[in-house]
């Protein structure tokens, strides 16, 4: 235990004490369970916590049975449940002034030397400075998407401590103990954290995950236009919550891979549908179906013979000489009207 050294020696070396975090006053040291060896006016002790002091005597001489309690003015008020207690003790070899003397804030307890007659220290109960703790936070979350969603995170600390929440993606912030989300959307999806302070120390920081569900959005899809004999790619990517399950179907019928030179090889959020060589029986639309137990989503492609009509009328129509005879007979359209 660290050793409470005279008042001139306190201030050089405070910032080599490890203190329970209440307030310093010049008057005394706030201590946690401390022994006191050499002699002091004043001392001031955190609640809850245990003050050792030791004897007093003539010239130096430690007198057994040294102490006893003074109590200046009424009696102390009985501590409500709340109110911790201040237990003042001496080694056993000396005497045990109380096991408990409860006091309220700023309250004291003096303490007379039986061997001079004289009430020498004073002890002070002085509030203590909790940090801020969080007690209770909610587990992680999955919903629906378009579900309302509430979130508690409960702290506690003296003083009172602040909570605030945070969305850690976006930075979006809100004070109190309480987050509600009503009607939460996919893009609020993610972690937020509960964050507490009462500038006693660092801020008390918890996670909550929540978890949208939400069912499959296919995105972009594209054509492919593979020559004969050639290896050839349709890819299917969709969003969804859970992940979504993916179908390839051509003209109606589910193809599976392993069979007619097909493989399907699907990943979390997209599955690839690749033709080690293309045959005539290759060409023509496919259908990719993405679903969830939320719901499901299809998109169509095509696989594409180059030089044929087909191919010949989308490339065709994309062309620059199309579009500009497509940009000029609308022109002429509206000048004749």
């Amino acid at each position: 235990l660290p050793t409470i050294l005279p008042r001139a020696e306190i201030w050089r070396t405070l910032s080599g004490l490890s203190l329970t975090p209440c307030l310093f006053l010049p008057s005394g040291l706030l201590v946690g369970s401390l022994e006191y060896n050499q002699p002091a006016d004043n001392y001031t002790v955190c609640q809850g916590d245990n003050a050792t002091l030791s004897a007093c005597g003539l010239n130096g001489e430690k007198t057994p049975m040294s102490w006893s309690v003074l109590r200046e003015g009424s009696q102390p008020r009985v501590a409500e449940p709340r109110v911790p207690r201040l237990a003042l003790r001496l080694p056993a070899r000396i005497t045990n002034i109380s096991s408990a003397v409860t006091v309220n804030e700023g309250s004291n307890v003096n303490l007379l030397c039986m061997a001079t007659g004289k009430p020498e220290p004073t002890v002070t109960w002085r509030q203590l400075r909790v940090p801020a703790r969080i007690t209770n936070i909610s587990s992680a979350v999955t919903v629906n998407e378009g579900s309302n969603v509430n979130l508690l995170c409960m702290a506690t600390g003296k003083p009172e401590p602040t909570v605030t929440w945070r969305q850690l993606r976006d930075g979006f912030t809100s004070e109190g103990e309480y987050l509600e989300i009503t009607e939460i959307n996919r893009q609020q999806a993610g972690e937020y954290e509960c964050i507490t302070a009462n500038g006693v120390s660092m801020a008390d920081t918890k996670r909550v995950l929540i978890t949208v569900n939400y069912p499959p959005t296919i995105k972009d899809v594209k054509d492919a236009y593979p020559p004969m004999g050639k290896p050839a790619l349709l890819r299917c990517e969709a969003m969804a919550v859970p992940a979504a399950e993916f179908e390839w179907f051509k003209d109606e019928k589910q193809l599976f891979g392993g069979l007619e030179g097909l493989r399907i090889r699907n990943e979390r959020t997209r599955s690839m549908l690749l033709i080690d060589n293309v045959t005539a029986r290759h060409y023509g639309n496919y259908t990719c179906l993405a679903s969830n137990k939320l719901g499901a989503s299809n998109a169509s492609l095509r696989l594409i013979r180059p030089g044929s009509l087909e191919n010949i009328a989308v490339t065709g129509m994309e062309s620059p000489l199309f579009l500009g005879l497509l940009s000029s007979a609308f022109v002429t359209l509206l000048f004749k009207i």
